[in-house]
């Protein structure tokens, strides 16, 4: 299985009076179009997952939709155990589940890191830290389990914007 690891756009700086909710804090204009730079970027990098899976928050929805409007990925599907304070260990309870051969997330830091690590090391190493919109693909021999993972490669969002090319926005 290949898991792709993606961590959401750069967000709207936190207001309580603007959003109660924090939930519901979406990406700044920035946010969106170093996102869709990224995505071009993205599709130029890799292949298109089979499923893709998406933080219940806002700002990791709207990531899931650039991706899948400029990187030609399929809709995302809600996943709870995406939200920021859920221990990785969980979703890789639901990646246990998935039969297909390339998954994708979308989320947050700190979990994604703490992810990265537990992939990589089984826990031991400290969690590795995802820039917004950075990305991360893992492969593993059959299922995501800890300390399995290995690191095909780590495309900060940099990265992903240049490699767009010319011809793309």
């Amino acid at each position: 299985m290949d898991l792709l690891v993606v961590r959401h756009a750069i967000a709207m700086e936190r207001d309580a009076k603007r959003w109660v909710d924090d939930r519901l804090r979406p990406l700044s204009p920035r946010g969106m179009a170093r996102g869709i730079k990224a995505a071009y970027g993205l599709r130029k990098l890799t292949g298109v997952p089979a499923v893709v899976l998406a933080s219940p928050l806002l700002r990791a929805h709207q990531t899931a939709r650039i991706l899948e409007r400029y990187a030609r990925w399929p809709g995302a599907k809600v996943c709870a155990e995406l939200t920021p304070d859920t221990p990785p260990r969980e979703l890789l309870f639901v990646l246990a589940g998935e039969s297909t051969s390339r998954i994708a997330l979308v989320g947050h830091e700190p979990q994604l890191g703490a992810l990265l690590a537990l992939c990589l090391s089984g826990g031991t190493a400290r969690p590795m830290e995802l820039r917004k919109m950075g990305v991360a693909l893992l492969s593993f021999a059959g299922r995501a389990q800890p300390g399995r993972g290995r690191l095909q490669w780590f495309a900060t969002p940099k990265l992903l914007r240049a490699a767009r090319g010319s011809g793309a926005p």
